[in-house]
């Protein structure tokens, strides 16, 4: 959950909260990836490890409200439990995050979360790995959230895949849909290719 307020100089500050168990993952060792974040998007990251909550600001009067909006997706995929290596992409121009909370779709039951997550992993992580690559995407699936790192049309691609394996949809129906719609896709990024590059 974030909040993006003005303060007085015009600036934007975005607070975040962050499972505490996740903190140590985003700061880093020795505090290297907080401080490659903070260099990467020009912004001030505050911890407070007490209330596990954190603040982005700008360094200074010329960082782009780009830079905080992208720290702040950083920080967001790492509590969704993606490693900083594959949180880094949402630095990338063309990247987003897109998260699904299971609980507000599926309920606060703890079997029917546990089912769900299942599904969406599959045997020894299969599923998930089949729609990271037919959809180039990243997909972490960590307590109650289900996460995406892609470019757009692949991330809300794989998000459509997951929602219908939510839903209770075949694996098999879903692999079709995934097959068909990624070939749709490379054959649309080839043309757009073509036509940029005569």
């Amino acid at each position: 959950m974030s909040d993006v307020s003005r303060v007085p100089q015009g600036l934007t500050r975005v607070y975040l909260n962050v499972r505490p168990e996740r903190l140590g993952v985003l700061i880093g060792e020795g505090g290297k990836t907080l401080k490659d974040l903070e260099n990467r998007t020009k912004t001030i990251v505050s911890v407070d490890s007490v209330n596990s909550s954190v603040v982005i600001e700008p360094a200074t009067t010329e960082t782009p409200i780009d830079g905080i909006l992208r720290a702040s997706d950083f920080i967001r995929a790492i509590d969704a439990g993606f490693s900083p290596e594959k949180a880094y992409k949402l630095l990338d121009e063309d990247a987003v995050l897109l998260i699904i909370n299971l609980k507000e779709v599926v309920g606060p039951s703890q079997n029917h979360l546990y089912r769900v997550k299942a599904r969406i992993i599959g045997e020894e992580g299969r599923v998930k790995s089949n729609i990271e690559q037919l959809t180039g995407t990243y997909i972490s699936v960590y307590e109650d959230l289900v996460a995406v790192i892609g470019d757009y049309e692949g991330a809300y691609l794989a998000r459509e895949a997951l929602e219908m394996l939510i839903q209770g949809r075949e694996h098999s129906t879903v692999y079709r849909f995934l097959n068909k719609k990624s070939r749709e896709l490379k054959r649309r990024r080839l043309t757009e290719y073509w036509r940029r590059n005569p």
